[in-house]
């Protein structure tokens, strides 16, 4: 039996639409706590992409995928270090949109 992988996918969307209500309150670069909600978020939707089939993520080779592990290992493992706020900002503003179409298309190309 497969794991489900539907569950994680929506935890993926969640967590996008979670970044963006807290990027609407302001300028999360410049304040602490919505910064480390954003980060939170960004950890936990990070982590949810691996839990998505390979065979899916195949067919959206435009999604850095291994980046994106490999960003969850940095906000993971780097909560003593300095992580770039401004690093942070470019991937939610020039990434995030197009990891969530990809996730609903998954999502959308199951069956029912």
């Amino acid at each position: 039996m497969t794991k489900q992988w539907e569950p994680y996918a929506q935890h993926i969307l969640s967590a996008i639409g979670k970044i963006e209500q807290i990027h609407q309150r302001g300028d999360f670069t410049r304040d602490e706590i919505l910064y480390d909600a954003v980060l939170r978020n960004l950890q936990t939707l990070s982590e949810a992409t691996q839990h998505l089939p390979d065979d899916l993520k195949m067919n959206f080779p435009d999604i850095p995928w291994r980046d994106i592990s490999g960003f969850r290992n940095i906000l993971v493992h780097n909560y003593l270090g300095k992580i770039d706020a401004e690093a942070v900002a470019k991937v939610v503003r020039d990434k995030l949109d197009s990891l969530a179409s990809a996730v609903r298309e998954m999502l959308k190309r199951q069956p029912s």
